[in-house]
C-alpha cells in the first residue's frame, strides 16, 4: 500500500489522557499517525485529538461504533469532525519543523543536518517523516529502553521489525550488534522512510512492503529469529502471535509495544497459549512494553 491522500479525524476530548484512549482504541482501524493539541485558551473545555488514516481505509460504520464505544467508556461526547489533508503537504511539514532530539538510554535519536556528519554510534540520525517512530512516543522509547535492557543478547543475533515506521528499532538492534536485521510495513511511504533511515546511519537494512508477518519476507522462515520487534497495536499483535512464535527460535525474544495496561492481560494470554513466557515488563504515562521467551 502506498500512502496517497489521508483524512485527518479530529476528536474534542477533555484531556491529553482522554486523547491517549482515543489513539489506544482508534490504533486498531489502520489510523497510523496522532498528534494533541491542547485548548487553545484557558477558558477552552476541550483539546483535539487529531488522527491520521488513508482515505482508503476509513470506515465510517467502524470509527462510530468505537467512538460509541469510548463515550461510553470515558463518559465525554468525543464529538468529531473529518478533513481531506493531501500526504505530500504533511510530509513537507514534518521536514521543515523536524523533532527535538530524544534521549533513551545510551542511544539518542536526531534530525539528520544535511552536510553535518555524525560519527557517535549511540546516534540515531532520522529524516522526518509522517511515518511513525521517531522516539518521542512512550511506545517506541519503552522498545528502545527494553533493548538495551537486553543488549548482550543481540550480539550476532538475527532480527526482524514488524511495523517498522521509520525504522528505528531496527537501526537500534544493528547498533547493538545484531548481524541481520530486517523489517515489514503495510505502507511504503514507511519502507521508504526505513530504508532512507538505514542510510542515514550508514546501515544497509532491508525493509519490505507487505503485511504485518514474517512471511514472504527472503530468509524467514519457522524457527529462524533471535528476535522479532513489534510495536503496533493489540489486535494485529494478538492475530500474529501463533505466527510469531513459530518464527522464533528456541529461546527467542518477542518485544511487544503499542498498547495500554488494559490490553496487557488478553495480550499475555494469547502469548503464554503460544508457548511465549513473559519475562520483562515495562511502563510509561499508562503505555506498556512486553518481552516474551519463547519456552
Amino acid at each position: 500500500m502506498d500512502s496517497q491522500d489521508y483524512l485527518e479525524v479530529e476528536v474534542a476530548v477533555g484531556s491529553e489522557e482522554i486523547g491517549d484512549i482515543v489513539v489506544a482504541m482508534l490504533g486498531e482501524l489502520d489510523f497510523d499517525s496522532f498528534s494533541y493539541e491542547a485548548p487553545s485558551s484557558a477558558k477552552a473545555v476541550y483539546g483535539a485529538q487529531k488522527c491520521y488514516i488513508q482515505t482508503p481505509l476509513f470506515k465510517e460504520d467502524e470509527f462510530s461504533a468505537v467512538i460509541a464505544q469510548l463515550r461510553e467508556m470515558t463518559g465525554e461526547d468525543l464529538l468529531w469532525s473529518v478533513r481531506s489533508v493531501p500526504a505530500q503537504n504533511w510530509n513537507s511539514e514534518w521536514e521543515k519543523s523536524g523533532f527535538t532530539p530524544v534521549e533513551c538510554g545510551e542511544f539518542i535519536v536526531r534530525p539528520y543536518e544535511e552536510g553535518t556528519p555524525c560519527e557517535n554510534p549511540n546516534v540515531v540520525l532520522l529524516r522526518p517523516q509522517m511515518a511513525f517512530g521517531t522516539g518521542h512516543h512512550h511506545t517506541t522509547f519503552l522498545m528502545m529502553q527494553t533493548m538495551q535492557q537486553m543488549k548482550a543478547d543481540f550480539a550476532g543475533a538475527k532480527v526482524m521489525d514488524i511495523g517498522c515506521g521509520t525504522g528505528v528499532l531496527a537501526i537500534v538492534a544493528a547498533k547493538l550488534g545484531a548481524a541481520d536485521v530486517s523489517g515489514v510495513d503495510i505502507d511504503a511511504v514507511a519502507v521508504r522512510s526505513a530504508v532512507d533511515s538505514a542510510a542515514l546511519n550508514g546501515l544497509q537494512i532491508p525493509f519490505y512492503c507487505c503485511p504485518f508477518s514474517c512471511d514472504g519476507v527472503p530468509g524467514a522462515g519457522e524457527g529462524c529469529y533471535d528476535f522479532l520487534l513489534a510495536n503496533i497495536h493489540r489486535n494485529i499483535l494478538i492475530d500474529g502471535m501463533p505466527e510469531y512464535a513459530r518464527a522464533l527460535k528456541a529461546g527467542g525474544r518477542l518485544l511487544l509495544s503499542g498498547f495500554l495496561e488494559e490490553d496487557v492481560q488478553p495480550i499475555v494470554s494469547s502469548a503464554s497459549a503460544c508457548g511465549l513466557s513473559l519475562v520483562n515488563t515495562a511502563s510509561r504515562e499508562g503505555w506498556f512494553c512486553l518481552a516474551f521467551k519463547l519456552i
